[in-house]
């Protein structure tokens, strides 16, 4: 293992109003290392009293300070201040996200400097998004679209990928004008802590970027703060259909990124052993704690033991270890209640008639760290609970089909619709194919998510879109104005 990560430099405090600020309350939260299972930091936890603090903080920002009232290349400005130290501290959020989370070094390295260009897009759009808009109405009025910030953002950072998201969710609301409280997640708090360090070095204006850590029942508190404008939450289903309720008592704003259950398409005019490859390949990904996974791959019932034998072949000889180690290619889940989630799953496959192809186990050369086998079930019912159920680990289910007409149907078949491929040769086969698909995103002979386009879902697994101008829009609200254009009189419902 690589030695102790940089420390946090203010662990015990909370970032609210532009100062580190003691919290209510001695509670603290304990954070281990995925692959030691030692605890490598240790942080506030937050009270009721510190969320409202917090929102408090905010509000104030948004109603009194200069942050809304600036001009968008003026906010612009302060998210590439941010992205330039980002980029020099990004050895420090790969670090943390390893050992929070279990994603290989070799990887987080590298991902771990992208939140710099997601802030740094997010800048650009004060010169390439129209935020005020002409329009001329049926009546002779000249009217304006303006897109105003909607105020203040409460961010729910999960714990699987929080560098990333809490970049998208932080930028997409300060550009716009918002104001934001990041609530990070009790098991991977540090880029939260760690934004907050680069918004107090660049100066950030108070109140504009504030930081709690808390579990769940006392988050709910920042769901129903009515001072909070919008929530945006990337996490569980179970968790946004009570987020998405508590937000429709009190009418306020909100995005959800939920679960998926992401199917793949194999059609019959495509290599096996080079699907099973390419699935393999990305399935490993943060030990398949991806919410856009492919985790049910239909093939057909003529091909479907060929398919088993190739992916388990290849998904079997992915090397667990260390994430930190140059040979491993999968590293830990990241948490023993993650783990025993897995395995749970695992023998609920097993006792419901799927068959074990590989895996299963806890890799027997490593005796720490919270460690699983990549697994692979074949003959795969889609009702059931493996089928149906988000696993959040690197199990994958293949599921036999009579025909390309019941593929389909088996892939829309879930209340998730957030990824899904079809592999083929044929591009327009391909094309035809995934305008069938209930799915956010088709990918086409791989595992494909891009957030610059946006990304989000279908059905249960969500609400809205991150990313790309699409992910922009929930944090701002449009307001017509008109003007009298001619004789005629403005109908009265037309300004806002």
């Amino acid at each position: 293992m690589s030695a102790a990560p940089q420390h946090i430099r203010h662990p015990d405090r909370f970032f609210i109003g532009g100062e580190w600020v003691e919290p209510s309350s001695r509670s603290r939260i304990d954070v281990r290392d995925s692959a030691t299972e030692e605890v490598f930091l240790s942080v506030a936890e937050a009270q009721v009293e510190d969320v409202d603090r917090a929102v408090a903080a905010a509000r104030k920002a948004f109603d009194h300070g200069p942050w809304p009232r600036m001009t968008h290349e003026e906010r612009a400005a302060w998210l590439n201040k941010i992205a330039d130290v980002w980029k020099n501290r990004a050895d420090a959020f790969a670090d943390t996200w390893v050992r929070e989370s279990g994603v290989l070094h070799s990887i987080a390295k590298y991902a771990a400097v992208n939140p710099a260009a997601t802030f740094r897009f997010h800048a650009g759009l004060a010169d390439t998004f129209e935020w005020e808009e002409p329009h001329a109405t049926p009546d002779g009025l000249r009217a304006t679209l303006v897109r105003e910030p909607v105020g203040v953002v409460g961010a729910i950072i999960p714990w699987n990928a929080p560098n990333s998201l809490i970049a998208y969710k932080s930028a997409a609301a300060l550009i716009a004008g918002c104001t934001v409280i990041a609530k990070a997640s009790p098991e991977a708090p540090a880029s939260a802590y760690l934004l907050a360090e680069i918004c107090e070095e660049i100066g950030l204006p108070a109140g504009v970027f504030n930081i709690v850590t808390a579990d769940r029942e006392v988050s709910e508190r920042l769901v129903r703060n009515p001072g909070v404008d919008k929530i945006s939450f990337t996490g569980s289903t179970a968790a946004g259909r009570r987020i998405g309720s508590i937000c429709g008592e009190r009418i306020a704003r909100f995005t959800l990124e939920l679960g998926g259950k992401s199917p793949a398409i194999i059609l019959d005019d495509y290599d096996l052993d080079t699907a099973a490859q390419s699935i393999a390949q990305t399935a490993r990904f943060l030990t398949g704690q991806v919410c856009s996974s492919l985790t049910r791959l239909i093939v057909s019932k003529r091909r479907h033991d060929d398919f088993v034998d190739a992916l388990a072949s290849r998904f079997g000889k992915v090397q667990v270890g260390d994430p930190f180690a140059a040979s491993s290619e999968m590293g830990p889940l990241a948490m023993a209640r993650q783990r025993d989630r897995v395995e749970s799953y695992i023998a609920k496959g097993r006792e419901e008639g799927a068959r074990l192809a590989t895996g299963g186990g806890r890799p027997a050369h490593l005796d720490r760290g919270y460690f699983i086998e990549p697994t692979v079930f074949a003959g795969v019912d889609n009702g059931s609970t493996i089928a149906r159920e988000e696993i959040f680990g690197p199990v994958l289910s293949v599921i036999p089909a009579d025909s390309e007409e019941q593929a389909i149907e088996i892939a829309n078949d879930t209340i998730y619709g957030l990824n899904s491929s079809v592999f083929t040769n044929d591009p327009e086969r391909a094309y035809a194919v995934a305008r069938r698909i209930r799915a956010g995103t088709v990918g086409h002979n791989a595992f494909k998510t891009d957030f610059s386009i946006s990304f989000g879902g279908f059905k249960q697994s969500g609400i809205g879109r991150e990313g790309g101008t699409e992910g922009c829009i929930p944090t701002w609200k449009p307001r017509r104005s008109s003007s009298i254009s001619g004789c005629r009189s403005p109908d009265p419902l037309a300004s806002g």
